[in-house]
């Protein structure tokens, strides 16, 4: 198959495509997974389909989520931006710069041999720790691009304070943070800095964990190592009092010609050039889906139709890390 062309948009020097593709529900998170065999594939199809941008974590699947997706994209590795995470604890090692930067060096070495690469694109740090200082986490990230072991570096639900301070110290390339039609908490600051700042801004959950594609009925039962078990907009109360939003993105497919889920990615890919989101999708029709997004122009009217009506709904129900963490005792 001829790999398909896809738009691409730029995370500060960056160039990747408009739409990325989100790995983790490969590996967990989302009830059970494919095959392995079946998972490989789904990436390299998502290639195919013009996603140059595949993101993942040490975290997921205790790093079988990178090996997976290490051995997917190997035959392509030249040709795409690998993007992974990382998480520190503050210890008495990581009290110091200097064993902080040791730290996080055998995280990147982990994750590099899992990988099977010499180099990760985009490196974020997972969460912020609030127990150490975003100007230490900077400080490695540069010494680690001085190294050559990242290309650049980014946060993930950090704060305008968090992002400006870190940023000072070592440009940041993007920041990985929820949002969609659901989760808008973002905009107010955190979007306007990135965009002062030249930083990339890469939505995850952008279609609020499927919810935004209208599939998922109010008295669907989730069992296992599923998220929506706990995250609340699932609750069949909220998917009945959310019932307002999918009628709205509904009836914009329905004059677009597009899905709800493409209407919902369209949105936010007009509102800023440096927004990049990253689906994950586990069917390949629903992969091609997704990043065929990318074609569904909204005009500056019909955005602004969506716009105007959003403000009028109510959102019920949240996604928090909070919530994410009561699951580990559930299974």
């Amino acid at each position: 198959m001829e790999d398909a062309i896809m738009k691409t948009r730029k995370l500060r020097n960056l160039e990747v495509s408009a739409i990325g593709y989100g790995c983790m529900g490969l590996s967990h998170g989302y009830g059970s997974v494919p095959e392995r065999i079946d998972s490989i594939r789904l990436v390299r199809q998502a290639y195919d389909f013009g996603c140059t941008f595949f993101d993942t974590a040490e975290g997921y699947g205790d790093g079988d989520n990178e090996i997976l997706v290490g051995e997917a994209l190997k035959p392509i590795r030249d040709k795409i931006v690998l993007a992974t995470k990382f998480r520190v604890d503050k210890t008495e090692q990581t009290s110091t710069r200097e064993g902080l930067l040791k730290e996080i060096q055998s995280h990147v070495d982990a994750s590099l041999k899992r990988l099977g690469t010499d180099h990760i694109d985009l490196y974020y740090q997972h969460r912020v720790n609030k127990d150490i200082p975003v100007e230490d986490i900077a400080w490695c990230m540069g010494t680690l691009i001085h190294e050559g072991k990242i290309l650049a570096w980014g946060q993930s639900q950090s704060t305008e304070d968090e992002i400006r301070l870190a940023h000072a110290v070592t440009p940041i390339t993007a920041i990985q943070s929820e949002y969609s039609m659901m989760e808008r908490m973002f905009e107010k600051d955190v979007i306007p800095t990135c965009e002062k700042l030249g930083i990339g801004f890469v939505p995850f959950s952008p279609l609020a964990s499927g919810f935004l594609s209208g599939k998922y009925k109010a008295d669907r039962t989730y069992t296992g190592d599923d998220v929506r078990r706990v995250i609340t907009r699932f609750s069949k109360e909220n998917v009945l009092a959310n019932q307002p939003l999918l009628d709205l993105i509904t009836n914009f497919a329905n004059q677009k010609g597009a899905t709800p889920a493409q209407i919902s990615l369209a949105w936010m890919l007009h509102k800023k050039d440096f927004i990049v989101p990253i689906p994950g999708a586990r069917k390949p029709e629903r992969i091609q889906e997704n990043l065929s997004a990318a074609d569904v122009e909204l005009t500056d009217n019909e955005f602004n139709q969506i716009e105007a009506e959003l403000a009028k709904i109510e959102i019920q129900g949240n996604r928090t890390d909070e919530d994410i963490a009561k699951l580990r005792d559930m299974i």
